[in-house]
């Protein structure tokens, strides 16, 4: 039987170009599957618009991405244990290749059943949908808007219900209405068209005057306000100015702050 050539060094850099170019494939697998984890959450966000929310998962899309990353790692380690073994056969004597390479076909073949798996995925979400798995919590919202104050909470009926729902609580409580501004209705009356948003504002002169007396410049921010409105996706929602974020704004007595916390109170129930 001939012996088999001795290696040169040419045939170990062939080998060692092929190790390196496993190795990239595995890292961009890995790289990529990060990317598709995340694309769940680039969805919701399409979907919600622009208020903002706390999602609690990335969808199918994080599992695709998780197989990726796996899928990644498992290419590393075994291009590693198959470059270990092509340097033992060569320092043998060499050695021929004479069938395709099963870690490609099997690489290959994943990624066909994650890319289909992944455009099923795609068609079923080329629609944006309301989000049925949302968690919405007012500490996160007044977080989230913590730069300008407004505290944004998502309401169970219309805008127009919502509005007689103030109306009806500011009545039983003895507080004045002074005025229900509707913005969307004078928008049609110029010709534009604006979804249904209505500012309610209201107060208690004997509430009030304190906070104004101790800081003038509260009043810019007084009476009290409610603003009532429906996004694109026909979601109604109610904002009103922080009481807290009022008094760091306007350097009142934290003791006042009874005065005007009010309006969270009337904005929970509205949105009830």
């Amino acid at each position: 039987m001939p012996e088999k050539p001795p290696s040169g060094p040419s045939d170990f850099l062939a080998a060692e170009r092929t190790f390196l170019a496993w190795i990239r494939t595995g890292l961009a697998l890995m790289g990529f599957g990060f990317v598709v984890a995340r694309f769940g959450l680039f969805l919701e966000a399409l979907q919600l618009g622009q208020v903002k929310f706390h999602v609690p998962s990335y969808g199918l899309s994080f599992w695709f991405g998780t197989a990726l990353i796996v899928l990644g790692v498992i290419v590393n380690i075994f291009c590693t244990l198959n470059h270990l073994h092509l340097v033992q056969d060569l320092n043998r004597g060499g050695i021929g290749y004479n069938r395709p390479s099963r870690l490609a076909i099997a690489v290959a073949l994943i990624l066909a059943v994650v890319g289909l798996a992944m455009a099923i995925y795609l068609v079923s979400t080329h629609e944006p949908a309301q989000s049925n798995h949302v968690i919405i919590k007012q500490e996160d919202l007044m977080a989230a808007n913590a730069d300008n104050g407004i505290v944004t909470i998502p309401g169970h009926h219309s805008v127009d219900e919502t509005v007689q729902k103030v109306q009806a609580i500011l009545a039983a409580k003895g507080v004045k209405l002074f005025v229900v501004v509707d913005h969307s209705g004078e928008a049609e009356k110029a010709g534009l068209k604006m979804n249904p948003t209505k500012l309610l504002i209201f107060g208690n002169p004997k509430a009030g005057t304190p906070l104004m007396l101790a800081s003038p410049t509260s009043a810019i921010d007084l009476p009290l306000k409610i603003l009532v409105w429906q996004d694109a996706q026909g979601k109604s929602w109610v904002s009103y100015n922080s009481p807290a974020y009022l008094q760091q704004r306007h350097d009142f007595p934290a003791t006042l702050l009874q005065n005007i916390a009010i309006v969270e109170t009337l904005a929970s129930k509205a949105a009830e």
